[in-house]
């Protein structure tokens, strides 16, 4: 049986979000403790909490939705990259040297995945620069993961990355908790929500050890 390791955010109650987004907000709808039948829970998000996907349609109106993304993108041979804890930006420079040749899925593991452990919001984010995007699409990859809420830098004003990578339908999963995983290959499953014509959802994402044999 292989490892199987998570590496999704969870949505907690009051849980971190991105500056601007809707707060998380879990409340008991019906109680057992006070004589319903069941617990039902009444769940309110905005679609880009915690571990998610964002789809084309986050920054082109008439880009492709979460629900119609392939799921062969989203599943399948993935490369952890691991960059150290002075790195803010990952641009051309820093995936200079970086094994991620022929990979599909790459994610990249920061110093982020401590800060995604922090009730405050970091604005200084280790994300991925305009450059490294415009790489990592020539290099053909199908997708790019974050430990942290955002890929681009906080407010950047022009959005290049996420336009870089979206136009040319490679999905982008924010939110990854990478801090106890090892740079190398892995078995990728990261599945959202399947809610119907919107720009991203939650989901749960999870790296399968490879057996060496």
């Amino acid at each position: 049986m292989r490892r199987i390791i998570d590496i999704s955010t969870p949505v907690v109650n009051g849980g971190l979000v991105y500056p601007g987004n809707p707060a998380i907000e879990i409340t008991p709808q019906q109680s057992i403790a006070k004589g319903a039948s069941a617990n039902v829970s009444s769940v309110f998000f905005g679609s880009h909490t915690a571990t998610h996907v964002d789809a084309a349609k986050h920054f082109f109106d008439d880009g492709q939705t979460v629900d119609l993304l392939p799921l062969d993108k989203l599943i399948g041979r993935a490369t952890v990259l691991e960059f150290a804890e002075d790195v803010m930006q990952i641009g051309a420079k820093e995936l200079d040297g970086q094994p991620f040749e022929g990979a599909r899925r790459v994610l990249l593991k920061t110093r982020n995945s401590a800060l995604l452990e922090q009730a405050e919001f970091t604005r200084n984010y280790t994300f991925l620069a305009p450059d490294g995007a415009e790489l990592l699409a020539e290099k053909g990859v199908d997708l790019v993961g974050i430990d942290y809420l955002s890929i681009e830098q906080f407010r950047s004003g022009h959005h290049r990355t996420h336009r870089t990578l979206l136009e040319r339908a490679i999905v982008i999963v924010e939110g990854l908790q990478l801090g106890g995983v090892a740079p190398g290959v892995y078995d990728f499953i990261c599945l959202p929500l399947r809610i119907a014509g919107i720009d991203g959802a939650p989901a749960r994402a999870v790296l399968l050890e490879i057996d060496a044999n």
